[in-house]
C-alpha cells in the first residue's frame, strides 16, 4: 500500500507511479493540497519559480496553467532542454507535476482576453497528451481557462481520446472551475452528477468541481452530491478554487477550506490569481492549516526535496 501523499519525501514521491500516486492521494483523506501556477508571467520572487514558491507553503502537487507542451516557458527555471522543463521542475521541488489541456475545437472558441488566448500547445490534442507524458508530466487536467469555451462535452470527448493514448501512464482529471466560456454550463450546469459518471465513463481518474462559495449555486450540499457520485464509482475528487478567490482574505480561505473539506474533497486546489501567477502564498499557508493542522503543513513546508 502507498505512503499517504502528505507524508511522502520527495525521493518516495519519485518512485511513486500513476496508480501509486492515486492511492496516496486517497490514503491522505481529504489533506493534499494542489497549487496552481502560471509560468510565463513573471514569477512573484522574481529569480524564484512560482511553482517553487507555492510548494514551499505547503503544496503537495504543482498544476502548470498555460503551459504549452510545443514551446514550454517557466520563468525563473534555470537552463534546461525545452523537452527537460518539467522534469527540472520536479528536481527543485520533489512535487508530482500536472498541468492543463483544454479541449477546444476550433470552431467553438469564443472571444476572450489576450491573456488567455489559445495556443497550439495549450490544446488537448493526443500528440500534445503524449508529448506531456514523455516530458514527465504525472497529471493531465482537462479544463478551461475564462472565456476559452470548453464545453463538457468537449471534455468528454477528449477524455476518450486520452484514456486510450496515455490512461496507462498519467492521471486523467476532468471538470470545470467556471464555466469557461460557455454561459448553458453556468452555476449548477457548471457540473451535474450525470456529467461526473460520463467523465468517469470515459476514463477520468479524479473529477474537479468548483468549490463550494466560488461559483454561485455551488453550495456545500451540492459539491457533496457530486463528490459522493465520483467516490461511489471508487474515483476521486477535487475542488477548485478558479474564481481569483485565491487572493481573498484569509478568513474566506478558511471558510472555503472546511466547507470543501466537509464536501468530501481528496484535493483541495488554490487557483493562480493572487496578485497573478499563483495564490497567494498566506493563502496557501491558511488553507493548509485548516485542513490538516500546522503538524502536517509545517512538515510539508520543512521537509528538504534531498531526502
Amino acid at each position: 500500500m502507498a505512503k499517504r501523499l502528505l507524508s511522502c519525501a520527495a525521493s518516495d514521491i519519485t518512485a511513486l507511479g500513476r496508480d501509486d500516486l492515486l492511492h496516496a492521494i486517497a490514503n491522505s483523506e481529504g489533506r493534499v493540497i494542489a497549487c496552481e501556477t502560471i509560468g510565463t508571467l513573471q514569477p512573484m520572487l522574481g529569480d524564484v519559480t512560482n511553482a517553487e514558491f507555492a510548494a514551499s507553503q505547503g503544496a503537495d502537487l504543482l498544476l502548470l496553467n498555460m503551459f504549452d507542451v510545443q514551446h514550454p516557458v517557466i520563468h525563473a527555471l534555470p537552463p534546461c532542454a525545452p523537452e527537460d522543463t518539467v522534469r527540472t521542475l520536479k528536481r527543485l521541488t520533489g512535487r508530482p507535476i500536472g498541468i492543463n489541456l483544454e479541449p477546444v475545437n476550433r470552431t467553438s472558441e469564443v472571444d476572450t482576453d489576450p491573456m488567455w488566448a489559445l495556443t497550439e500547445g495549450r490544446r488537448a490534442t493526443a500528440e500534445n497528451a503524449v508529448r506531456a507524458a514523455d516530458m514527465g508530466v504525472d497529471f493531465i487536467l482537462l479544463t478551461g481557462n475564462p472565456g476559452i469555451g470548453v464545453s463538457n462535452d468537449a471534455i468528454l470527448d477528449t477524455l476518450r481520446v486520452f484514456k486510450a493514448c496515455v490512461g496507462d501512464r498519467v492521471i486523467l482529471a476532468a471538470g470545470k472551475m467556471h464555466a469557461a466560456g460557455v454561459p448553458s454550463e453556468g452555476g449548477e450546469n457548471i457540473l451535474t452528477v450525470s456529467d461526473v459518471n460520463a467523465f468517469l465513463d470515459a476514463g477520468a481518474d479524479i473529477i474537479l468541481l468548483p468549490a463550494p462559495g466560488t461559483v454561485p449555486g455551488i453550495t456545500t450540499e451540492y459539491a457533496r452530491t457530486l463528490i459522493r457520485a465520483a467516490h461511489t464509482r471508487n474515483a476521486l475528487a477535487m475542488t477548485a478554487i478558479g474564481t481569483s478567490q485565491e487572493g481573498a482574505d484569509t478568513a474566506t480561505i478558511r471558510q472555503i477550506a472546511l466547507q470543501c473539506k466537509m464536501a468530501g474533497a481528496d484535493v483541495h486546489h488554490l487557483g493562480d490569481a493572487g496578485y497573478g501567477g499563483m495564490a497567494l502564498p498566506e493563502n496557501i499557508f491558511a488553507y493548509s492549516v485548516a485542513v490538516r493542522g500546522v503538524r502536517h503543513t509545517y512538515h510539508r513546508m520543512a521537509q528538504s526535496i534531498n531526502r
